[in-house]
């Protein structure tokens, strides 16, 4: 009996030795566990660029030169420079803190970031097969469609999501229109419904919102500066007369209001970062700096265009930069100098570059020729930006017009 009794003492001490073991080891583990898991997010964290470039340049034995970049906050680097509504401004200062203007490296989560403020380095970027690709369910390209559709107008999800479900529910077996062609792709190509809402969204809104934005920044311009809108006017004046409107061919017989809508363009670009969502489909090599398959690259326009080693006195509003003079030839905005590049430039330039520039040059002719664009009374111009679907004025345009031609009209 006391046998049977020792016996069962023994065991149930050993019970409760061997589950306060297991309880401290357990412990220990997570402790282990949950240290080990902070060491690696602030090892990542502490390299330039961020927590996605630390992750990667440790897999890689930190065998590459690493790219300059802010650290951002661990894990989720640096998405707040992205959250702004001046994104361009915050990139362009984080580039110019980091001295990495020709190139820079951010985290967007866990997301490989570049940006490059270098017109040289863009060019590189943009004109390169490498960065031919755009991810469609990359998280940096969700950010930003996501983004985006937040400042669309009202119902705009809703609206593109039922003319979808309309071209759908009738089942058509011919294609009569670009949407009954997503809606044909199979396999590989196929679109999801959210793809879809985002190309009939940029082909439906982006080409509006763009030219509505240039030609608002243009008007503000005109009256900010009376002596450039003078010389607007008078070009128009030789060149047309006062006696019918303006046409299409008249502007290809203009010097100074093409010149006023490059200057226009440079300060006040509609898309300040181009290519949001450029992704590396191979390793490559840009500015020297090595760069792995599967980064998304961005080229900061804004930045380019206002720095003091491409331009002359970049903050000045000055049309007679962009005048052609005897024997020069004249400065392109299509892509070919990167220098200013608004629409773009490479293989994922924007498709209706020249259709936006021939649209908002003939719109600004036509309603310079038919008025004056005066201050209002109680409205000063502000030129205070925000970047929604485009960079656009962060305050309305509210000015008085004065009509030129004589016109018995009522405004």
């Amino acid at each position: 009996m006391r046998t049977d009794t020792l016996d069962t003492v023994w065991v149930v001490a050993l019970a409760s030795k061997w589950r306060a073991f297991t309880e401290e080891n357990t412990a220990w583990s997570l402790l282990i566990i949950v240290v080990t898991w902070l060491v690696m997010i602030i090892v990542y964290w502490v390299q330039p660029g961020g927590p996605a470039w630390g992750k990667y340049r440790l897999k890689r034995f930190f065998m590459t030169k690493p790219i300059p970049g802010p650290r951002g906050f661990p894990l989720i680097g640096n998405i707040n420079l992205m959250a702004s509504p001046l994104a361009h401004h915050r990139i362009a200062a984080a580039a110019a803190t980091c001295r990495a203007r020709r190139l820079m490296a951010i985290s967007l989560g866990d997301t490989r970031v570049i940006v490059t403020c270098n017109p040289d380095v863009a060019r590189e970027i943009l004109n390169s097969s490498v960065f031919a690709d755009r991810p469609i369910k990359e998280s940096a390209y969700s950010l930003m469609f996501n983004r985006a559709i937040g400042f669309a107008p009202y119902g705009v999800n809703r609206f593109v999501s039922r003319i979808i479900a309309e071209h759908r529910a009738e089942n058509r077996e011919k294609t009569q229109d670009f949407v009954d062609v997503l809606l044909s792709l199979q396999g590989a190509d196929k679109l999801s419904d959210a793809d879809m809402i985002a190309v009939l969204w940029e082909m439906t809104f982006r080409g509006t919102d763009t030219v509505a934005v240039t030609i608002e920044w243009i008007l503000a311009r005109m009256v900010l500066h009376p002596e450039v809108q003078s010389r607007v006017h008078d070009e128009l004046d030789k060149v047309v007369g006062r006696s019918r409107a303006v046409e299409e061919s008249d502007i290809t017989a203009m010097v100074y209001l093409p010149a006023v809508i490059k200057e226009v363009l440079r300060l006040h670009p509609p898309g300040p970062l181009l290519s949001w969502a450029r992704l590396a489909i191979s390793d490559t090599i840009i500015d020297g700096y090595h760069v792995p398959a599967g980064t998304t690259a961005m080229v900061n326009m804004w930045a380019i265009t206002r720095d003091p080693d491409v331009w002359t006195d970049p903050l000045e509003f000055m049309p007679d930069r962009f005048v052609i003079k005897a024997g020069e030839v004249e400065f392109s905005v299509l892509g070919s100098d990167l220098r200013l590049a608004p629409f773009g430039s490479g293989r994922r330039a924007c498709p209706g570059k020249n259709l936006g520039l021939a649209t908002f040059s003939f719109w600004v002719a036509s309603l310079l020729h038919e008025f004056e664009w005066i201050p209002s009374d109680s409205n000063s111009v502000d030129l205070s930006e925000v970047l929604k679907l485009s960079c656009e004025m962060a305050n309305p345009l509210r000015v008085k017009v004065r009509p030129r031609r004589g016109l018995n009209r009522s405004y």
